[in-house]
């Protein structure tokens, strides 16, 4: 088939891009060749960007994705470990033939100066000094006192999705994409020094207290969405919603992060 015909796909695609050059000019290729549809018609999502536009797809598609809508994400930034390869041939086959990842999102609820506020992560929950003084941190997870005193420059909570990004940069484990499991991992502790995190079941109800709050400010961030001067955070994983992203063949995310866990 010639880039300049168009094709009668029975899928309804909406293409959706980042803000940049080479993923509008991808999108206005892909959109001549297969159509381009509102989201709330179209049958599947393809996003053309990076890792933090697909968070933001997934944020901004929350009511559609909800019901089923699932997301097939094109590489058009760096990383692009939630992201298949950009190609513009083949795109009803691979669609046909994709994989699809269940994805549960965490919820942050916060306590700060300005209020309370809500936001879903899909990768992780982040705590971060503000200052240059590490963060004084109380561990909670349902409901029992797990840490009283952690000295470093933050913490965080992963899902399975999001173990390869940061948490596995702050040294974190790798969660097979199946596994009912969260890793709660510190960054750069400095007391207790030796403690490196724990596993946790995805049921846990994970609350941080911040200690010394006017003296050691800290921010939250729920993938992206930042509050800043937070004194409680509380976290769990959402059960009852669920974002489905697709893959191709032999490029399925839980195989992703089996090759992660190799990589050398």
């Amino acid at each position: 088939m010639s880039h300049e015909q168009k094709s009668q796909t029975a899928q309804k695609i909406a293409f959706i891009c980042m803000d940049k050059r080479d993923a509008k000019q991808a999108l206005a290729v892909l959109a001549k060749i297969y159509g381009n549809y509102d989201a709330a018609e179209a049958d599947v999502i393809v996003a053309l960007g990076g890792d933090g536009f697909m968070l933001e797809t997934l944020r901004k598609y929350m009511p559609l994705l909800k019901r089923g809508l699932p997301v097939f994400g094109m590489n058009q930034g760096t990383v692009g470990f939630l992201m298949n390869s950009y190609r513009v041939e083949g795109l009803e086959r691979r669609l046909e033939r994709a994989h699809a990842a269940q994805i549960r999102p965490l919820k942050m609820t916060v306590q700060a100066k300005g209020g309370q506020f809500e936001a879903l992560a899909v990768n992780e929950v982040s705590l971060f000094r503000q200052t240059r003084q590490a963060a004084h941190i109380k561990i909670v997870i349902d409901g029992e006192v797990r840490l009283e005193r952690l000295m470093a420059d933050g913490i965080l909570l992963a899902t399975p999705a999001g173990s390869t990004a940061y948490n596995l940069s702050a040294h974190g484990p790798v969660i097979p994409l199946g596994a009912d499991i969260l890793a709660l991992t510190p960054i750069s502790a400095f007391r207790p020094r030796r403690w490196r995190g724990a596993l946790l079941k995805n049921t846990a109800k994970v609350e941080f207290e911040i200690l010394d709050v006017g003296k050691r400010p800290v921010a939250a961030v729920a993938d992206s969405v930042e509050v800043r001067d937070v004194s409680r955070v509380k976290v769990e994983q959402v059960q009852g919603v669920t974002f489905t992203l697709l893959f191709d063949e032999g490029h399925a995310l839980d195989e992703k992060i089996l090759r992660e866990q190799f990589a050398t």
